[in-house]
């Protein structure tokens, strides 16, 4: 077993069991970078305004997957509360067509609360977004947007003077899944029809996009180190386990084709610079 995936192993038991009609499968493990460079405006005292650039690379670092834009803002309400807002254009990229594709529009709404604790620092930041799918896409599968919620517990070490490394776990929930009504008989392989559901060609349907489940559980350790008054730079490994129920029906929703749990674990590097002025 994987010292990481031993690590994270007590966590997993907070994941939801899989439901009735689903099968499973695991992915394999893969591990990828995050590169950003970010810049940030004080505009007065406690409101910031921040424009960065992030590139991702997957597949083990064999592809370029996507580049984000993001705009946000924050304020500081009081010595222990921030808000902020923010605006990402995500850009992912086929590397079959060698070009950027089905782009997505992110909004973000995010809160922190921040309690000092002598050479220690707890924080708490809850963050609610919503992601607008662009480009032709199978609404019997995923909803046009998808919402999602992510809540995280940081810890930091500030006696370090310019370092200050720190740890933290993240939970992500999907607020607006699909819900499913169909059984699966592994007997046949196929899928049966529950009491009650109206007809289709692999006796199931969609009851809406109001399901919520936890899909990501994440754990990182990093650090962040002050070069001067207005340079700074953060590096962080990220440890992810993913938990996503991927539907595969007909553009018609007559046909369940499949309806799967996928779950896997992902390592990331992340490295970001940071100007501020």
């Amino acid at each position: 077993m994987k010292p990481a995936v031993a690590f994270f192993l007590p966590l997993l038991l907070l994941l939801p069991l899989v439901a009735a009609g689903q099968t499973h499968s695991e992915l394999p493990f893969e591990y990828g970078g995050r590169f950003e460079f970010e810049l940030d405006k004080k505009i007065s005292k406690g409101l910031h305004l921040s424009l960065s650039e992030e590139l991702r690379f997957a597949d083990n670092f064999t592809a370029f997957n996507r580049l984000h834009t993001t705009v946000a803002m924050s304020y500081k309400l009081n010595g222990n509360l921030r808000v902020g807002v923010g605006y990402a254009l995500i850009n992912p990229y086929n590397t079959s067509d060698k070009a950027f594709a089905n782009s997505r529009h992110r909004v973000m709404a995010d809160a922190i609360a921040t309690l000092p604790l002598g050479n220690w620092q707890l924080s708490l930041k809850e963050r609610f977004q919503s992601t607008y799918r662009t480009g032709a896409m199978n609404e019997y599968q995923n909803p046009r947007t998808a919402l999602t919620l992510k809540s995280r517990l940081k810890v930091s070490y500030c006696g370090l003077g310019r370092l200050k490394p720190f740890a933290y776990v993240e939970l992500r929930h999907m607020l607006n899944a699909p819900v499913i009504k169909a059984n699966y008989n592994a007997a046949t392989s196929q899928y049966i029809t529950d009491e009650g559901s109206r007809t289709g060609e692999a006796g199931w349907f969609l009851d809406g996009f109001n399901g919520s489940y936890l899909n990501r559980l994440r754990g990182a350790l990093g650090a962040d180190y002050r070069i001067d008054k207005r340079n700074s730079i953060n590096v962080t490994i990220l440890a992810d386990r993913v938990s996503d129920k991927e539907v595969d029906a007909n553009a018609e929703g007559t046909k369940l084709k499949s309806y799967t749990q996928q779950t896997g674990f992902k390592t990331w590097l992340a490295c970001t610079y940071k100007y501020a002025f």
